[in-house]
Parts: structure tokens; C-alpha cells; sequence
């Protein structure tokens, strides 16, 4: 199966004719087909485009087919089932998303798929994507793009004003506690203090079950830092995920970042069932639509709107590199504001990026910031290389790292030459500290690359909340 599915994308432009020529013979016979009734051809139908998909592009009949604007890959092969790529679940079988990307060059007019994708629509899961063309039955919705960077602030948060003043910025994450206790909250982030502008909080990381994101961004806004709320899709569906973001922004928690979430493979409690009902992209539309429309995704209006900073993550570091500033434009398009990068240990590969992303004016709709962090070891970096997905660490600072006396402190060193390097790349807006385990780094880091200096606090200037509570 795997290998027609392969066959289909290098054979794309055939294909496309092929579907070209069925869509011109249902239009000719829709006529007939009315006459017999639509529900009464649906299962009939289905049965044959089941067959017929099912056997070129191992179709899952999700009732609205994007194969077309997908150069004939079917996004449903997606092992979190995303409909706006990629990630690396399996990285021993290339993306889908792709895929895709290189059966839409061989189609008639070659094209780069950036329009975002909505989500499936569950209730129409199994049946007939062609009479439902036909019968010009309604798709899901289109996720709405807007002009990005609108003139006035879109929440009430410190992380945006100091990014909208093109101050340059530190921000940070955390891991949720084991704990039910707030004070072990905030024992974990002491080494953060004074260092960093925002803290991101992780949700469910490697799909392990912590304190939740929301709950932890709460006590970290109550004591005067400015959380960076992470949500993903493995464990909710659109409903809990809308309820959530509501519910942040009631609580003074004003940035929000948009992700896919970990896939099951790593975590530890195998028996619990994956969710992705949106992605990362039609999450932020979802949010986004919550906050400018005043929407749910089922259409139904909001009397107060949330304010909300959107955030989304991206992987300059891996290739196809052609496609990299293409996902960034497809987050942009559905409402990302800033972006935190996976970590850069590849500097030249970071300018060759952003020459790209300035190049499309990218730069100038959304924040970006790189993601960076401190190398302890060789044996570290081995093993990241390995095991965390879109990480590329050049062969020369593994060495580097070997022949060091220290290599801690060597860790340290490359880490601040890195971030001074970025920092003079035009387009970047600031940095996104990585240091899991080893926080007490995260002061000399900061101090000795200069990219805070004149800013002491973490709670100068603090976000405006007018909470009761």
C-alpha cells in the first residue's frame, strides 16, 4: 500500500487528469443522479470511491478529499491524522505533508499548497467526497486569513508590548509539576528570575500526564510572570480545546502557543486513546476566530471575546528547506503572531532560512524567535541527534564538546556565541532559551550574551489584569 501511495505522488499530473476527467463525467451524469436520489446513491458510491482511493492513495474516506491540494497524497496517512503538516512520528517514512509538497510540482500548474486546511469533519467520515462535489454540498468552512499585525494590540499581555516595541526578547519554558501544590510550581522556576521576558509552560510533554498548562499559567501570572500557555491537540477535542482558550484568557493569561502535540509513541501510559481533533494550524485559526470574530468553530457568537497573543513553532533545520518558509507562511495565514523556533545549532542554516522568510516578507507579519540552548556533553548531543525529532547538530560542535576540558562549560560558551550570531541576523526578534534540567545555566547564559542587558525584573511594566479573585 505504502508503495502506491508513492506512485501516486510521482505520478501526480497523471493522476490530476485522470481526476479532471471524473469530475466532467459526474457532472454530465448528475442529472441521472438527482433523479435517483442522492442518499440512495451514497452507499453505492462510497463503496466504489472507498475501493478505487482506497487502492491508490490508502483513502480513509474522511468525506472531504484534499488529494487535489495535496499533489495526491492524502493528509489522512498522517499518523497524528493532521490536515496541515508535518511531523515526525515515523521518521523512517517520509511526511505526507511532503509528500504532497513534491506531487503539487509535477501537477499541471505547479503550485505550493500555503492555503491552511480546515479539520475534518467527523460527522461526514465515510462518505462519498465525489457526490458531495457533485451535489456542490457545502465543505468545511475555510480557515479565515487576516491582515497579521493589526494595528492595536490584541491582548493585554507584557510579551506583546515589549515585541511590538522591538525590544529584544528572552523567553523560557518550564515543565509542569508531578504535584498538586502550587509551591513546587514555584520552586521550579527561582532560576528564571530576573532572566527571562515570558515562560513557556509545556502541555503534556512526550505525552506524559503533568499538572495541566492552564493551571500551572495561572499560578505563574498570579505571581507576577508572564506565562506562555502551550496547547495541543493529542488529548481534547475542539470543544475542550475552545472551552480552555475561554478560559485562559478569563484568567489573565494572554499568549497562547498553538501545537500539534506529542504523538503517543514515547509516553507512559500506552492505553490512553490520541485525540487530534484539530491541528496546529486549525488551532490557531480556532483561536483566532474566537478572538477577532467572536466564533466558535460551530459558528455561534461569543459575547465576550478573549485577548490573546498567538504563538506557533517552527523547524527551519530540517529538509525539504524549500518548504520551510511555506509552513511558516500556512501559520501565519491562520493567526500566528510569533513563533519559537526547535533549537539552532546550525547558524548558517538559520540565515539561509531567514533569507528566505525575509525574501516572502514574512518577517514583517509575525515575531520570531530561536530557539537555542546549552549543549552539557558530546554524549548529549549524540543523543540528540538521535532521538528529538528536527534536530541537527553540525559535526564539528560534537567535537568541540569532546575535546573540552569542561565540556559544561563549553556548552555555555557555544551557546552565547550562537545567540550573538543570531541576534545579527536581520528579521529576528529574539530568542527562545532552552535548558531542561539545567535552569542554573540560564543566568550566565543570559548575562554573557548581553541579549537582556538594561532589563533586571521578570514583573517590570506587568501584564494588565483586572481580575477579582
Amino acid at each position: 500500500m505504502y508503495a502506491l501511495r508513492r506512485w501516486a505522488v510521482r505520478n501526480a499530473r497523471v493522476l490530476e487528469t485522470l481526476y479532471r476527467a471524473l469530475d466532467k463525467a459526474f457532472e454530465r451524469l448528475w442529472p441521472l443522479a438527482k433523479r435517483i436520489g442522492y442518499e440512495r446513491l451514497e452507499k453505492s458510491v462510497a463503496a466504489i470511491e472507498r475501493l478505487a482511493k482506497g487502492l491508490l492513495f490508502d483513502c480513509k474516506m474522511c468525506g472531504a478529499c484534499l488529494l487535489a491540494s495535496n499533489g495526491m497524497s492524502c493528509p489522512m496517512n498522517c499518523p497524528k491524522r493532521l490536515r496541515n503538516g508535518h511531523c515526525e512520528v515515523k521518521p523512517d517514512i517520509p511526511c505526507v505533508f511532503v509528500e504532497g509538497w513534491k506531487g503539487a510540482q509535477l501537477m499541471r500548474n505547479p503550485h505550493r499548497p500555503q492555503a491552511p486546511n480546515p479539520p475534518v469533519e467527523h460527522h461526514h467520515v465515510g462518505r462519498s467526497s465525489w457526490l458531495r462535489g457533485v451535489r456542490e454540498e457545502p465543505w468545511p468552512a475555510a480557515l479565515v486569513t487576516q491582515a497579521p499585525h493589526p494595528h492595536e494590540a490584541s491582548s493585554a499581555g507584557r510579551l506583546e508590548r515589549l515585541l511590538r516595541s522591538n525590544t529584544s526578547i528572552v523567553t523560557s519554558e518550564c515543565s509542569p509539576p508531578d504535584s498538586a501544590d502550587p509551591e513546587d510550581v514555584l520552586r521550579l522556576v527561582h532560576h528564571y528570575e530576573g532572566h527571562v521576558d515570558a515562560l513557556n509552560v509545556t502541555d503534556a510533554p512526550s505525552a506524559h500526564c503533568h499538572m495541566s498548562s492552564i493551571g500551572v499559567s495561572l499560578i505563574l501570572a498570579r505571581a507576577g510572570w508572564e506565562p506562555v500557555m502551550q496547547i495541543g491537540c493529542l488529548d481534547r477535542n475542539r470543544i475542550a480545546i475552545q472551552g480552555d482558550i475561554l478560559s485562559a484568557a478569563a484568567l489573565c493569561v494572554h499568549n497562547l502557543l498553538c501545537l500539534t502535540g506529542d504523538g503517543m509513541a514515547s509516553n507512559d501510559d500506552p492505553g490512553a486513546k490520541p485525540v487530534f481533533d484539530l491541528d496546529a494550524v486549525s488551532l490557531l485559526d480556532t483561536a483566532r476566530r474566537l478572538r477577532d470574530d467572536g466564533l466558535y468553530r460551530s459558528g455561534r457568537r461569543l459575547h465576550g471575546r478573549p485577548q490573546l497573543f498567538l504563538g506557533a513553532v517552527d523547524n527551519p533545520f530540517v529538509p525539504p528547506f524549500d518548504l520551510r518558509p511555506m509552513r511558516l507562511a500556512k501559520k501565519i495565514a491562520a493567526g500566528a503572531q510569533f513563533v519559537q523556533t526547535q533549537y539552532c545549532f546550525d547558524v548558517a542554516a538559520l540565515e539561509h532560512y531567514m533569507a528566505r522568510v525575509r525574501d516572502e516578507g514574512l518577517d514583517r507579519q509575525c515575531y520570531i524567535l530561536v530557539g537555542v540552548g546549552p549543549l552539557p556533553s558530546a554524549r548529549t548531543a549524540r543523543w540528540m541527534r538521535t532521538h528529538v525529532p528536527g534536530v541537527s547538530i553540525p559535526d564539528e560542535l560534537v567535537t568541540r564538546l569532546e575535546q573540552a576540558a569542561d565540556p559544561e562549560a563549553e556548552g555555555v560558551r557555544t551557546c552565547v556565541e550562537t545567540i550573538r550570531r543570531i541576534r545579527a541576523i536581520e528579521g529576528v526578534a529574539g530568542i527562545h532559551l532552552m535548558a531542561p534540567k539545567r535552569e542554573h545555566l540560564i543566568a550566565d547564559i543570559v548575562r554573557a550574551s548581553g541579549v537582556r542587558a538594561g532589563r533586571i525584573t521578570t514583573t517590570e511594566g506587568g501584564s494588565q489584569c483586572h481580575l477579582q479573585v
